[in-house]
Formats: C-alpha cells, structure tokens, sequence
C-alpha cells in the first residue's frame, strides 16, 4: 500500500506541489499569527528534503563534479557576469523607491545554493554536478555581492552586509545534510538500517517538497499582501527575470558546449535565487527601507510557482539527445 502511495504522489508531483503552494497561501492569510512558528520551520524542513536529495546522489558523483571546469566555469560566468547585468538593469524600474531597488539587488544577485539541487533533480538536471558547485557559488557570492551593492546602490548599503548568514545556511542546508548522507549511503552498503532509510527518504521526497512550499509560502504570504500596492511594481520584474535567466542559463550551457543535464542544471541555476539567505540582510536595513525585506520574500513567492513550472517546461527546452543507431 505504502508502495502503490509513493508511486503515485510520484506520477501527480506537480499537482500537488500547486495544492501546497495554495494550501500554504491559505493558511497564511487565514492565520497571520501563524506566520513566525511556520517561518522557523523553514530550515529543519528544506534540510530534512536535502537530506533527502543528496542520499539519492552517489558521492562519487560529486567528486566528479569538482574535476569539471567546463561546468563551473559556466556556472560561475552565468552567475555572477550575465545576472547581474539583468539585476541592475531590472532594478532601474524601481530606482525612484531605495527600498524596493536593495531587495530587488539582494535577492537576484545572489545564487540559490540549497533547493535549487531539488528542483534541478525532478527535470532531469545534473544535480551532483550542480552539488559540486555550491560551495563556490556560496564563496563567490559572498566576495561579490558587496562589490555589486556598492557599484549599484551606493557604499552607504555596505553598512548591512554580513556574512554570517552566509555561513550558517551553508553548514545548515548543505553541510549538515551532506554527512548525514554521507553516513546513511555509508551504512547502506553494510547493513539493512542503511538502506531502509534511504529506501523511506526516497519515497519521502514529494511530501517533504510539498512541506517545504506551503510553510515558506505560509510564513510569508501575509506580510507581502499587507503592502501589496508597494509590491505590485516587482512582480512583473521578478516574472520578467525568471525568463530571461533561463534563457541566459541555456544560452550560456550552449556556448559552454554541456550536454542536456549540465545545461538544465545551468538554467536553474540562474533562474533560482539565494532568497531565505539574503533575506536576514534586508531585515537589517533600516526602518527607513522596511519595504526590501518584503521585496525579498515577493521574489522567493514567485520563484515557487515558477520553479514548479520550470520542472516541466526546462526538459522540454531541453529535449534529451536520442541515442546514436547501430
């Protein structure tokens, strides 16, 4: 019974990843209250699910992403050369309000280290490899992101960088949950327990997504509707993003020269956003400038739905080579 279940939240995932994403919205605005206990659970519920992904990846499948250049390299220019100049350029639309420009700034100039890996694995994308890539992507980011506040914003923003937020999601959300699976995978290979685990985390996956979407959106779909006229201005800049980001990350595989699970991966990679990371920045602002922490968390509300399209839209973008006849 629990089999024929996991078989088939498997096959309607996408469907019920719209019921979360509604489920959590409802809540949310029926139960504002609810809003800091759902916003605490985000970490232990996305580690649990990233637990979950990095035990379906072979470790020494991301030992071989270290050793491949071509890839990062992409990531890297993709990253932090081409979204970048998409960032200023979108922020230009909201430069009148400073507010609105420092989260629009933080939020897409800042690489998604954490459930990127997820949604890249449902499309088929080369999760291992994009692994491999996250402690750069978290290094990098955390050099540049001053730099490109700096040149965009003005020196005064640099006051609110810190970089411990940075470190802490990265022990918590790919650290922690990467010995563990490390361990389990470990175990797995001596004893039952090992594999009875990663059998029960691998038919886990789809609620653990669906938790992950509705207490985030949960968390924080009533602050964003009480300034929704303020926030109105940034849906069209964040949907506008997700667009030319992954056309970007396409584009950028192309010249790369990857084969379809590394350019997959490539355009989620510029599609997906640090957001639960940079958001602890925004909130340090001063009460002058409230409105970023708000914008911040308006990008990672339509960064869900979109990403829950993307699972299907990228292989379709990206259609699997066929196998050479003999």
């Amino acid at each position: 019974m629990i089999t024929r279940a996991v078989q088939w939240w498997d096959r309607v995932q996408i469907p019920l990843y719209l019921v979360a994403i509604a489920l959590g919205a409802v809540v949310g605005l029926a139960a504002p209250g609810l809003a800091p206990a759902l916003e605490h659970s985000i970490n232990p519920v996305l580690a649990l699910l990233l637990f979950a992904t990095f035990l379906g990846v072979p470790l020494v499948e991301v030992g071989r992403g270290f050793r491949d250049v071509r890839f990062l390299a992409t990531v890297l220019v993709a990253n932090f050369v081409a979204v970048p100049v998409v960032a200023f350029a979108l922020s230009r639309f909201v430069a009148d309000d400073r507010g609105l420009m420092l989260g629009v700034l933080l939020v897409l100039l800042t690489p998604c280290i954490d459930y990127v890996i997820v949604f890249t694995g449902l499309a088929g994308g080369a999760r291992a490899r994009l692994l491999s890539a996250a402690p750069l992507l978290m290094i990098v980011q955390m050099l540049l992101l001053p730099v490109y506040l700096y040149l965009f914003a003005g020196s005064d923003v640099l006051e609110v960088i810190e970089i411990e937020p940075f470190v802490e999601a990265f022990l918590v959300l790919i650290v922690a949950p990467l010995a563990a699976a490390a361990l389990v995978q470990a175990l797995a290979r001596r004893h039952r327990a090992g594999r009875a685990v990663e059998n029960v985390m691998a038919g886990a996956m789809v609620p653990l997504m669906m938790a992950t979407l509705a207490v985030v959106i949960g968390s924080q779909i009533a602050a964003v509707g009480s300034e929704v006229a303020a926030l109105a201005r940034v849906l069209p800049l964040y949907v506008a993003f997700v667009v030319i980001a992954v056309a970007l990350g396409k584009v950028a595989a192309r010249v790369g020269r990857l084969d379809v699970p590394a350019t997959r991966a490539v355009m989620f990679s510029t599609a997906t956003r640090n957001s639960l990371v940079v958001l602890p920045l925004a909130l340090a602002l001063p009460a002058s400038l409230s409105i970023a922490p708000l914008a911040v968390v308006t990008q990672t509300l339509v960064e869900l739905v979109a990403m829950v399209i993307l699972v299907r839209l990228v292989p379709r973008l990206t259609p699997a080579q066929p196998a050479p006849t003999t």
